[in-house]
């Protein structure tokens, strides 16, 4: 899966879907776009303190962006240069050319950005979708990844809770768009706070401000003529996914990797179990876990100093390098 694509970093919005209105971009951050033969993205940067840190990459989790980062990169920034990825049809990133949600296509985009780039091997981070990708891009491309730091990631459960159902269920053709019709109605508002309780172990958590910019992100998001047809395909990617056997199974593909790996999992995720996490913990070899019985399905957003405790210990491990 390697690459000797040379990126094009671009500040116009050439050859993307048409923009409605620009997305946040927090103080210290730099947004570039990086286009490739068929797939452009948008990548959020945080420079180190200081020059010549080891790079990070981030990767988010279904319906989510760059900006679920935001929180975290600050808190790592005097160890690793942060950079953090809009996944194809999410955040910033237009939908890929060849229409491949899946999981696969989604660790293909962030090799090929990594390969265009020459920033391997990063300290890759992960959360929920963003877990399985960075899994498996750590299994099959070794050499690209230092660490491997999982938030909930989303790895095959034999009985999902039931919280998580009308998730996998946008993964039936049609159910998406009829979602949409139905849900026509529904403020942006109204959409956040839904996501923020089934996403947050207390949604009490986010502040006023944070509920704002994310209500205005909704409000973008909706406005993209793609929106839904990006989260259906991926949570069809998820489905699919799950139900590979063999060596192209995540899980053993977890059993594959070789980085050092720190697992984060939530007592109050409605969307990955918190029993997992002894799973988890058995199948990447070596591991560290840490559990949260607070938190919910985006621990690096709810409790981002304990998280980045945690990353900076196990960088630090590593030589920091």
């Amino acid at each position: 899966m390697s690459s000797t694509e040379l990126p094009e970093t671009r500040t116009a919005a050439a050859k993307q879907a048409p923009r409605i209105r620009d997305v946040r971009v927090a103080e210290g951050e730099e947004l570039r776009s990086v286009v490739l033969p068929g797939l452009t993205l948008t990548v959020r940067a945080r420079p180190g303190t200081r020059p010549g840190l080891p790079p990070a990459l981030f990767v988010h989790g279904l319906g989510g962006s760059s900006q679920n980062w935001s929180t975290l990169m600050p808190l790592l920034a005097d160890v690793v240069d942060s950079e953090a990825v809009d996944l194809p049809g999410f955040g910033d990133s237009p939908p890929p050319d060849d229409g491949n949600y899946s999981v696969t296509g989604h660790a293909r985009a962030v090799i090929r950005l990594l390969d265009a780039g020459g920033r391997g091997p990063v300290h890759l981070f992960g959360n929920s979708l963003g877990g399985a990708v960075a899994t498996r891009v750590a299994a099959v491309r070794p050499d690209l990844v230092r660490t491997l730091t999982l938030v909930s990631p989303a790895l095959p459960e034999l009985r999902a809770q039931r919280t998580a159902w009308p998730t996998a269920l946008l993964a039936v053709p049609g159910v998406a768009s009829l979602f949409a019709r139905l849900s026509r109605d529904w403020t942006p508002e109204q959409r956040v706070r839904g996501v923020l309780s089934l996403c947050y172990g207390d949604p009490g958590r986010v502040t006023d401000e944070g509920l704002l910019h994310a209500v205005e992100e909704m409000e973008r998001r909706l406005e993209l003529p793609y929106f839904w047809d990006a989260m259906a395909r991926s949570s069809r990617g998820i489905v699919d996914a799950y139900t590979l056997g063999g060596q192209h199974g995540l899980w053993r593909q977890a059993e594959r990797v070789l980085a050092p790996t720190l697992l984060v999992y939530g007592g109050r995720d409605q969307l990955v179990s918190y029993r997992m996490a002894r799973r988890a913990a058995a199948a990447f070899r070596g591991s560290r876990l840490l559990t949260l019985p607070d938190a919910g399905h985006v621990a690096m957003m709810e409790y981002p100093e304990t998280v980045a405790q945690a990353a900076r210990e196990l960088i630090s491990d590593q030589g920091g390098s």
